[in-house]
Formats: structure tokens, C-alpha cells, sequence
């Protein structure tokens, strides 16, 4: 296959060929893909498989960037900065304070950064393969409020490229609506490293999606989950979840017109705030084993969907 892949490189030298950026794109990718090849298999020298391998990266990024806008670009941008910030957060081991421990192993820890606030990260471990988890957090996204309560709806706005998006989400009321209406715009950016799959977002906005009358608009992020096969049982997944969020509790601050309790929602106290933002974590986890428990719904019946025809 290698051979194949510099012919096609050397095609894209000629004059006439050398503007198809599509054609260069794949070429590019080509050449990605068959230096992965290599560098797992030991074979050629591997400080020149991984130098090739950071131009072909950079060659990609640039013929990225002409085929998305401006704008996509900043959204691309965002993600993959969150994506970094998060990983670095999650990186530092220090300072890490325990909120909850439950009895299968399930924990939340909590930390506060200077230039963040107070973040929360979860680590368990769920009895599904990572593509099973993946795909229900990502590929199914949409059908979130379909299963865990503290989510209303999610609706993705916008699509860039392969790993970025534009989702719009709404918060399920909470008991006795002690927060309060809220909604979110995030861009969130997936990427696998390796064995290792990471789902980042940040904040953002769109012209899709203005503010809501009634509604607060929330922000989240950096915040990011990270798949990863347990080891000695790959038919396990270790789900770390890091969660910073900013629920706009703040005296003044818009509210649902009409609630003497809405007017009271600034002021809620930040260790009643920090204790529902870890129990909805280990919700989350409980939710999504329980949704990955069901079996998947049957077929439909061959000619079921076949349509009528009315002459």
C-alpha cells in the first residue's frame, strides 16, 4: 500500500493536479495512515516516521483550513483548546479533594483553579466496550433527554468537519426548581488517541441559538470526558468526567418572572450548588449504565417500511 500511496503523492506534483485540494487531502491522510502502519510494526527508523508523521500532520491542518471558513475555523479552534485545557486539568493529580465514594467504586473528586473555579471530576467503571459508550454519547447524543433526567433536550446546531459540533442543550427542571431554567451552546470536539477516546466542549454561541427569553444562559467548560478500555477487561470502560460549570447564580441576574423563589436563586449557597453538581455525576453514571443495559430495539418487520403507493 505504501508504494501506492507516494504514486498518488507524486501524481499531486504535476501542474494541472496540484489545485485539487481534494486530491491532496487524501494524499495526505494516505500518508498519515500508512506511517501509523509502520510506527506500530517498529519498521524504518522511528524518529523519521514520527518527524514525517508531524509534517504530514501540519499538511493536513492546512489543507483543513481552506476547506472551512472563518467562523468553522474558530469553532474548530475552541474545541481543540478546551480538549487541551481539560486534559492539562486532569493531568495535574495535585489538589484533588474527595466528595463521594459509593460502594461499587464510583468517586467524585472536586478542585478549585484560580482561573476556572471549583471542578469536579468522576471516575467509574462501566460493564459496556468503549465503542458502546462512545456511541451513545456521541453518535447518539440527541437522544440524551431520552434517559437522563437532568437533561431536557440536545439539539446540535451545527456540524464541522468530523470531530466538532454546535449543540444547543436544556437543563430539566430540578426538584422544587430551586436553579432555575437553564440552557446551554456549547462546541464540543471528540478525538481518539491511540486506545483512548476524549469528548471536549466549551461554551460558545451561535446565531442559531440566541438567548432565551425566561431562560438563563449557563456556561460550561472546559470540561471533557475521557473513555479508556479497562485494562485486563477490554469489555470494561474507565469513564473519567470533568465538569466546570457556571449556573449563573448570581443576585440580579435574569430570572423566570412571576417566582418569589426565582428571586432567591442568586443567592443560593455555593456548598448546596457544589453538592448538586456532584450527585448529578454520579446520576449520570447510573443513568448511562442503565440505558447501555437495555437491549438495542428490535428490527422492524421486513416490509414495514415499505411506503404506500395511492394512485
Amino acid at each position: 500500500m505504501l508504494p501506492a500511496t507516494f504514486k498518488l503523492c507524486a501524481a499531486i506534483s504535476y501542474q494541472n493536479l496540484r489545485n485539487m485540494t481534494g486530491l491532496r487531502r487524501q494524499a495526505a491522510v494516505a500518508i498519515s495512515q500508512e506511517l501509523s502502519k509502520l510506527a506500530c510494526r517498529g519498521a524504518g527508523p522511528s524518529a523519521w516516521v514520527s518527524q514525517v508523521r508531524r509534517r504530514s500532520s501540519l499538511l493536513s491542518s492546512r489543507l483543513e483550513e481552506k476547506l472551512f471558513s472563518e467562523v468553522e475555523m474558530s469553532y474548530i479552534r475552541q474545541g481543540e483548546e478546551a480538549l487541551q485545557k481539560s486534559l492539562s486539568i486532569l493531568g495535574d493529580q495535585d489538589g484533588w479533594k474527595t466528595e463521594t465514594v459509593l460502594g461499587n467504586g464510583d468517586r467524585v473528586l472536586s478542585k478549585v483553579l484560580p482561573d476556572v473555579g471549583k471542578v469536579f471530576r468522576l471516575e467509574v467503571v462501566v460493564e459496556q466496550p468503549l465503542a458502546a459508550v462512545y456511541g451513545e454519547l456521541v453518535d447518539n447524543m440527541e437522544q440524551m433527554g431520552d434517559w437522563n433526567p437532568s437533561v431536557q433536550q440536545v439539539k446540535i446546531l451545527q456540524k464541522i468537519g468530523k470531530d466538532t459540533v454546535i449543540t444547543h442543550e436544556k437543563a430539566a427542571a430540578t426538584p422544587g426548581n430551586v436553579v432555575g431554567p437553564r440552557d446551554f451552546v456549547s462546541v464540543r470536539c471528540s478525538k481518539r488517541r491511540g486506545s483512548t477516546c476524549v469528548l471536549a466542549g466549551v461554551a460558545t454561541t451561535h446565531r442559531a441559538m440566541p438567548e432565551q427569553e425566561g431562560v438563563v444562559r449557563a456556561e460550561n467548560g472546559p470540561t471533557c470526558m475521557l473513555l479508556r478500555p479497562l485494562p485486563g477487561s477490554p469489555s470494561h470502560t474507565r469513564l473519567t468526567w470533568l465538569l466546570s460549570i457556571d449556573l449563573k447564580l448570581r443576585p440580579g441576574g435574569r430570572c423566570s418572572p412571576g417566582s418569589l423563589l426565582s428571586s432567591l436563586q442568586g443567592w443560593l449557597p455555593k456548598t448546596v450548588v457544589n453538592q448538586v453538581l456532584a450527585q448529578t455525576q454520579v446520576d449520570f453514571a447510573n443513568h448511562l449504565r442503565q440505558r447501555l443495559a437495555q437491549p438495542p430495539p428490535a428490527a422492524p418487520p421486513e416490509g414495514c417500511n415499505r411506503q404506500k403507493h395511492v394512485n
